[in-house]
């Protein structure tokens, strides 16, 4: 009987996985494998990610036992628990899919050397993690990456991807012993969000279904309206990998402009991963110099982090990043802008606060978002300045999203909430604004 084992990572679903699917085509019997590695939990595992990454690995053994099959679970360092797989059943070969991070690259290349005395490849598969792979969309001029998004974005309509593929109909696991499917307490050693999302493949198909089914018409007039939660929630299940990139931009109509605006962000996702994979020094490293010297300021970078700015706008979003381990995409633009050019502080702080609340933050999107808005990344406009205040106009005009989350300004009606020091609130109930902007 031969055996291959297919490696979970950031892919944790049966649709559309090239890596089960070529280990299962190959081999007679396939090792579901995922390898809770102890170089990373407890103590390096955010919280909110601890949960929904526990129950995604849940449902992938729920979705692997109605094929046949069962996730293996193992826990101890990664190279290790995978040359006891191959030695305990003899598999030929290992699959996983390709990432762009540094560490995604030493794992890879630790594997490729444990493995490389014997008769066990390793195989990688691309376009897995991202709809398109990061190595073929670069531009004419030989650069390994686009730095600018329109010309990619361009690129990438127009690129033939691949076919999402189908799920296979059965599996045979191999005898070999599996740990217990780990909880959230055994992943990290904090507390999470009160709201924290949980997930997985299951759940992830669910509301990708809901999604496409209507609201998804709305998006490319509604996604900004922070009171209106008009977007997916998809990311956290994108993150993990629970659903397919190429499937979703596979199922979503680009001719109709609301998809066509969601197949945008999803195009922003996979142009940050090239951009990563290019420069892997850029997830803590500053893409090109930035616009303002930098200050240094503890007392503003606490405000900002417990939602006390005294900008609504910015401490209401500060507040539910906390609360549901979840941003919609304008809350983290308005307060990335706010940390990194208002107040002038090192964006890299605000991008470690974000890494640790967010569900879906991973180097790729969480860094390089926070360097457009920094302006050390890829914006064209470096020197823009978000005022928080015109964009609480535009888009909370009515106050209803500040209001959910400040009931200490819950009193203030309509817009007025945006400005509560023409209101004179005392300074005990909520606290002055850290500095000066216009339209104030």
């Amino acid at each position: 009987m031969t055996v291959s084992i297919a490696l979970f990572t950031r892919d944790l679903r049966i649709a559309d996985n090239p890596v089960l699917t070529a280990a299962h085509r190959e081999s007679d019997a396939v090792v579901p494998l995922f390898v809770v590695d102890d170089r990373i939990v407890p103590d390096r595992c955010p919280p909110n990610r601890a949960v929904f990454l526990a129950t995604a690995l849940a449902e992938l053994d729920e979705r692997l036992r109605g094929i046949g099959g069962r996730l293996v679970v193992r826990r101890g360092e990664l190279t290790d628990e995978l040359a006891r797989i191959v030695a305990e059943t003899g598999a030929r070969a290992v699959h996983l899919a390709e990432d762009v991070s540094a560490y995604a690259t030493r794992r890879e290349q630790a594997l490729r050397d444990r493995l490389a005395g014997t008769d066990c490849v390793v195989r990688t598969h691309s376009a897995v993690v991202t709809a398109a792979d990061p190595a073929v969309l670069t531009p004419a001029t030989g650069r390994d990456h686009y730095a600018v998004f329109t010309p990619y974005f361009r690129r990438w309509v127009d690129a033939n991807q691949r076919h999402p593929l189908g799920t296979p109909r059965d599996l045979t696991v191999p005898e070999v012993t599996s740990d217990p499917l780990p909880a959230p307490g055994d992943l990290s050693a904090g507390d999470p969000s009160p709201n924290c999302p949980r997930g997985g493949e299951i759940s992830g198909r669910v509301l990708l279904h809901k999604w496409l089914a209507g609201p998804i018409e709305d998006y490319a007039d509604r996604n900004d309206d922070l009171a209106a939660d008009a977007t997916s929630h998809l990311s956290p299940h994108l993150h993990f990998g629970c659903l397919s990139p190429v499937e979703i931009v596979h199922r979503t109509d680009l001719s109709d402009p609301g998809g066509h605006a969601f197949a945008r962000q999803l195009a922003w996702r996979d142009f940050h991963h090239q951009l990563l994979s290019a420069r892997p020094d850029t997830a803590w490293t500053s893409y090109r110099p930035g616009p303002f010297a930098v200050r240094t300021d503890p007392d503003a970078v606490a405000a900002w982090k417990e939602g006390r700015t005294g900008y609504p706008i910015i401490d209401a979003a500060m507040r539910q990043l906390v609360t549901d381990g979840w941003l919609p995409g304008r809350a983290r633009l308005i307060t990335a802008s706010f940390f990194a050019k208002s107040l002038r502080l090192d964006w890299r702080i605000g991008a470690a606060h974000f890494l640790h609340w967010l569900v879906d933050a991973d180097l790729a999107n969480n860094q390089l978002n926070w360097q457009w808005a920094a302006g050390t990344g890829t914006d064209t406009r470096p020197n823009r300045v978000l005022n928080p205040l015109r964009q609480a106009d535009r888009y909370d005009p009515d106050g209803t999203y500040a209001r959910t989350w400040l009931p200490e300004l819950a009193h203030l009606h309509g817009p007025t909430i945006h400005r509560p020091w023409r209101a004179e609130i005392p300074h005990s109930v909520y606290p002055p604004p850290l500095l000066d902007v216009a339209g104030m």
